[in-house]
């Protein structure tokens, strides 16, 4: 009996060891990766905790890159097999990411089409190619003005008012600039920063408001080298050489100009209110941005989550939980609050709370008159932008020379598009 007893014992350990070792098999581990910003990192490590809670046989491990290297490290690690198996990217970055085979399409049975396409914003259909979603955005930016209300308190002017105009913005601009005895400037104006969101601000913002386009409407041909183009970038030169309320990398970047206490304005995006917020002593406030003649426009823009083509069986099943579960309302309302980017599904985004919010209420109300560029090449198209600026500010190229020379390099780079 007892040679029985331990034969049906060491049977019972036998198939407890086997049924361990079949949920060990099930259970899998992805790679998500992102960029390296704080606030970023610090909600995807929540949202991960939440989701490996409601499913405890996955394990997804976060790795955040320093941008700089982030795009080299993700062409170099997925054709290898490493890497991720879900990844953010920049819209921008996605003819890219798609023409090097670095993503797969979202799987139909996790992502309806046209569910999609009711419930974001209509420029996430970007993300759309051949019928297909290939990404998907937790949230979406816009830019607006941050304004320091000390420095305008300071400089004699009312806290709570800030510019609504292009012709406000720089009457403002010049009575709260300041400089030593010497000229060296000690406080901005205005910081701007062609590294930052200024290119935007002068290519979807000021162009459309001085009654130009910055590209055809199927996004083939450039369409800023006309008088209209070159009004808004001698506008934007003037703050620098003419109005003198500026300098560019001013106290090296418009953020540090800002976050200091040492620029009264500045253009950016909402992402950034989760590092203003955290400074200590900056009273500041947000608005939308000047309108100019009655016109008024903006810049979206987002990171999306894609999955890569690493991800396979298991894997891919796993990613695609993942991403779903990183875009759900829930993880947007979070993202919103500890990020400060917007809700990329338009009915939280477009609630009263939010819309009227002292400081997303701005970015909000400026979505509904925002374009989203079609980038060829985002990095390329950028640099030809900052460039043409390095010629006016530092060359003292001639502004109508200068985006002359922008618009032929910029369409060498649109005549690539496939």
């Amino acid at each position: 009996m007892r040679r029985l007893y331990q034969g049906l014992t060491r049977a019972a350990l036998a198939l407890t060891l086997l049924a361990g070792a079949a949920v060990r098999a099930q259970a899998v581990e992805i790679e998500y990766w992102q960029y390296t910003f704080k606030q970023r990192v610090e909600t995807i490590d929540e949202l991960i905790k939440q989701f490996q809670k409601a499913n405890p046989d996955i394990t997804v491990k976060h790795v955040n890159v320093p941008y700089d290297n982030y795009r080299t490290r993700i062409a170099a690690a997925i054709p290898a097999g490493e890497g991720p198996d879900v990844v953010q990217l920049f819209y921008g970055w996605l003819t890219d990411y798609i023409d090097a085979k670095l993503l797969q399409p979202l799987p139909a049975a996790s992502f309806d089409t046209a569910a999609i396409d009711r419930d974001f914003f209509p420029f996430v259909q970007g993300m759309k190619v051949g019928g297909q979603y290939y990404a998907l955005p937790t949230a979406v930016r816009s830019l607006a003005l941050f304004w320091n209300r000390k420095v305008f308190k300071d400089a004699g002017l009312d806290p709570a008012k800030p510019p609504t105009t292009l012709a406000e913005l720089v009457d403002i601009a010049r009575k709260t600039t300041k400089r030593d005895a010497a000229g060296n400037l000690l406080t901005a104006g205005i910081a701007l920063d062609t590294a930052g969101q200024d290119v935007q601000w002068i290519r979807q913002v000021l162009i459309p408001e001085f009654g130009g386009t910055p590209y055809s409407a199927d996004g083939k041909k450039v369409t800023y080298n006309t008088p209209s183009g070159v009004a808004a970038v001698q506008w934007y030169a003037d703050l620098i050489a003419k109005e003198k309320v500026s300098e560019l990398g001013f106290l090296t970047d418009g953020v540090t100009a800002f976050r200091s206490g040492r620029a009264a304005m500045t253009i950016d995006g909402s992402f950034r209110l989760g590092a203003f917020d955290g400074q200590k002593g900056l009273d500041y406030g947000v608005t939308e941005l000047p309108s100019h003649d009655g016109r008024q426009s903006n810049f979206a823009s987002y990171w999306a989550n894609g999955i890569t083509a690493k991800a396979k069986g298991e894997k891919l099943a796993a990613a695609a939980k993942f991403l779903a579960f990183i875009t759900t309302p829930a993880a947007m309302q979070l993202w919103m609050e500890k990020v400060g980017e917007l809700p990329a599904r338009v009915a939280l985004a477009q609630t009263d709370a939010v819309k009227t919010h002292p400081t997303y209420g701005a970015f909000v109300r400026g979505l509904a008159y925002s374009v989203a560029t079609d980038f060829v090449d985002e990095s390329s198209q950028r640099k030809v932008m900052m460039d043409m600026m390095d010629r006016i500010i530092i060359k003292q190229t001639p502004v109508a020379e200068a985006v002359g020379i922008a618009a032929k390099e910029e369409q060498v780079i649109l005549d690539t598009r496939k």
